[in-house]
């Protein structure tokens, strides 16, 4: 049997590769409002976040 191969995100604040169900995704959608996207399929420009408050606090600082 095949092993499935696991869709990796890099997240904008630490900079780490993770699976991407372990990352939170933000996107802003073309109207330009920012929200978070449980799915991961909404459209817009999105980018990923570790799922903790210290990667939340980092990419405020870094405005990424």
């Amino acid at each position: 049997m095949k092993t499935r191969k696991i869709p990796m995100r890099k997240c904008v604040a630490c900079q780490e590769m993770k699976p991407k169900k372990e990352l939170v995704r933000v996107v802003r959608s073309p109207e330009g409002e920012v929200f978070v996207d449980r799915t991961g399929k909404k459209s817009g420009r999105g980018a990923y976040l570790c799922n903790q408050a210290s990667c939340f606090a980092l990419a405020k600082k870094k405005e990424a």
